[in-house]
């Protein structure tokens, strides 16, 4: 069971590291949310999540920052490999299951 952890360590948790992905990183486009990768060094990814504070309640803002954590934490093929990914979602966001979300995120990374 331990294999289906996501550990701290897969986390982007620092504004030094969000920072550089925002300023050197690749941007993709998607419906109510942008994923902007920048590559790493470290032989895996790792995920930082920004939610708008427009998405009113914050009780709607954790719920997603939850969906994704979970949809990186089982379907990490899905992400670019062996980067430093942040999803920004704005406040058009509309996907509000698992499901939703790793199709959105599917979808994007086909375009690309």
């Amino acid at each position: 069971m331990g294999s289906l952890k996501l550990p701290k360590s897969d986390l982007l948790r620092k504004g030094r590291e969000f920072d550089q992905v925002y300023r050197q990183g690749k941007r993709l486009h998607g419906s109510g949310f942008s994923l902007i990768y920048y590559g790493n060094n470290l032989g895996h990814s790792r995920l930082g999540i920004s939610v708008h504070r427009q998405l009113r309640g914050v009780v709607r803002r954790n719920r997603i920052k939850r969906l994704v954590r979970e949809s990186f934490r089982l379907h990490r093929e899905l992400y670019p490999q062996q980067s430093d990914i942040v999803l920004t979602v704005r406040p058009d966001w509309s996907s509000s299951d698992l499901a939703q979300v790793n199709a959105t995120v599917a979808g994007l990374a086909r375009r690309n």
